[in-house]
C-alpha cells in the first residue's frame, strides 16, 4: 500500500491540536442512499452550523472521471465553469459550541484500503471517539408509519438492545462499512444507521428519512443540533407525497397493504420480520428482495451512464 499520509492534506491555516474533536461524522456517499438520507442530512448540517473545511483529499487519485463525468459549464463559445468534485473534512459547530468533524464528498472508486487508512489516521490525529454514519435503504414499509431503521456498530456496547430486521446477508460493498469494519478492528468505537425508506419513494428526495437520521445522530452522539429546517422540509415533502399518491390508486392500494403488515408486526400478530409475510396482498419476501436488488442495478447502471 502506498502512504496513506500522501492522499490529504491539512489546510493553511488548520492547525491539527486546534481541530481536535469527539465525533467524527462520515458521509461518504455509496452504492445506495435511498430518499438521499445521507445527502440531505449532511446538506443540513453544513448549512445551518458554523464550519470550515480543515483538510481534503486529493481526488484526482480516487475518482473514476469517465464512470461519473463532472458537470460543467458550456456558456455560447467558451467554458466558463467546472463543477470540481471534493472530499474534505469540515470542523462543524454545534449550538452549544461543541466541535465535530464531518467527512463529506464523493465515494472514492479507487484505494479503498488506503483511503481508509488515511481516515484512521486523522481518526487518532484528531482525536476521534465515535465515527458515526448513516445513509438510507429501500424497505417494503410505508411512509404513513414511523420509519425504522438497522443500527449497526463495531460492539454490541454502542447498540443496547435492538431488534435486527435482517439476518446474515451478503450486500454491495461500500467504504463506509469497511471503514466501520477497520475501525472495528482496530478497537475503535463506530457505528451507523441504516433507515428504512419507502421503497416507492426511494429515488426521490424523502426529509423524513434525514430527519430519523439525523435524530438517531442527536441520540447517539448527544450533540446539540439545529433540527427546525430540516423538520420543515419533511413535513412540506410529507404533504407532496400525500397529495401525489391521492391519484394514484395502484400506489394508494400497495399503501395499505404496507400499513396493514407494519400495523400486524407491530402489534405482534405476524412474523418476527417486517420482510416475511403470509398476506397475499402485500409482495413475499422473495418480491421483495428482488425489487430491492432491482433497484440497485438500476443505480449501478445510472452510474455508469452518469
Amino acid at each position: 500500500m502506498q502512504d496513506p499520509t500522501a492522499l490529504y492534506r491539512f489546510e493553511n491555516d488548520a492547525d491539527p491540536a486546534e481541530v481536535r474533536a469527539g465525533v467524527l461524522v462520515a458521509a461518504l456517499g455509496g452504492f445506495v442512499d435511498a430518499g438521499g438520507t445521507q445527502r440531505l442530512l449532511t446538506a443540513h448540517l453544513l448549512e445551518n452550523h458554523s464550519s470550515q473545511v480543515v483538510a481534503s483529499f486529493d481526488v484526482d487519485q480516487l475518482l473514476d472521471y469517465r464512470g461519473r463525468r463532472p458537470t460543467m459549464t458550456f456558456d455560447k463559445d467558451r467554458w466558463t465553469a467546472y463543477d470540481d468534485p471534493s472530499l474534505v473534512l469540515h470542523r462543524v459547530v454545534d449550538r452549544a459550541g461543541t466541535p465535530f468533524l464531518l467527512l463529506a464528498g464523493p465515494e472514492p472508486d479507487y484505494q479503498w484500503e488506503r483511503v481508509t487508512a488515511a481516515i484512521l489516521q486523522l481518526v487518532a490525529a484528531l482525536g476521534v471517539q465515535l465515527t458515526v454514519s448513516v445513509h438510507g435503504i429501500p424497505m417494503a414499509v410505508p411512509h404513513t408509519r414511523p420509519l425504522g431503521t438497522t443500527p449497526h456498530a463495531t460492539t454490541g456496547r454502542l447498540l443496547g438492545e435492538v431488534e435486527p430486521v435482517f439476518g446474515t446477508i451478503q450486500v454491495p460493498g461500500s467504504i463506509a462499512g469497511l471503514l466501520e469494519l477497520r475501525l472495528g478492528e482496530a478497537g475503535r468505537d463506530a457505528m451507523g444507521y441504516a433507515v428504512h425508506v419507502p421503497h416507492y419513494l426511494a429515488q426521490a428526495d424523502f426529509p423524513d428519512a434525514s430527519l430519523v437520521a439525523f435524530d438517531a445522530l442527536v441520540g447517539a452522539t448527544g450533540l446539540d443540533l439545529a433540527r427546525d429546517e430540516l423538520a420543515t422540509s419533511a413535513l412540506r415533502t410529507r404533504e407532496q407525497v400525500a397529495t401525489e399518491l391521492a391519484d394514484n390508486d395502484e400506489v394508494r392500494t400497495l399503501v395499505v397493504s404496507l400499513e396493514r403488515q407494519y400495523d400486524a408486526f407491530m402489534e405482534g400478530r405476524t412474523r418476527p420480520s417486517l420482510l416475511a409475510t403470509g398476506m397475499g396482498e402485500v409482495p413475499s419476501a422473495d418480491e421483495i428482495a428482488a425489487d430491492v436488488e432491482a433497484f440497485l442495478r438500476e443505480v449501478n447502471d445510472e452510474g455508469r451512464q452518469a
